[in-house]
């Protein structure tokens, strides 16, 4: 069992940055594959970025690509996605989620609870 926790979204004005954290518990944390999502009001949960086990392959959305970094320390059971240059359009409520890797919410076998960003002046 993975149990995942999100943390790090709050309130930025536009081109502003946030680094969002998602710290695990399990001692098998290290092997999987972690993603973040996100979902906008009335919109579907959509991927963002997704870091192989080893840390050693990443993988971007578009829209997110050149502006967000996705890293872990598997010492610490801990994956970061560093956000710059946001936009209002990054406003939603972002998961992580640990699983295989891929872009669909359905090789995640794990989800956090989730924590809202919010892009506004």
């Amino acid at each position: 069992q993975v149990q995942l926790v999100e943390s790090g979204g709050g309130l930025v004005p536009p081109g502003g940055s946030l680094r969002l954290s998602c710290s695990a518990s399990g001692r098998t944390f290290s092997s999987y594959g972690v993603a973040w999502f996100r979902q906008a009001p009335g919109k579907e949960r959509e991927f963002v970025s997704s870091i192989t086990w080893s840390g050693g392959g990443t993988c971007y959305a578009d829209s997110v690509k050149g502006r967000f970094t996705i890293s872990r320390d598997n010492a610490k059971n801990t994956v970061y996605l560093q956000m710059n240059s946001l936009n209002p359009e990054d406003t939603a409520v972002y998961y992580c989620a640990a699983g295989s890797v891929g872009t669909n919410t359905n090789w995640y076998s794990y989800w956090g609870q989730g924590t809202p960003v919010t892009v506004s002046s």
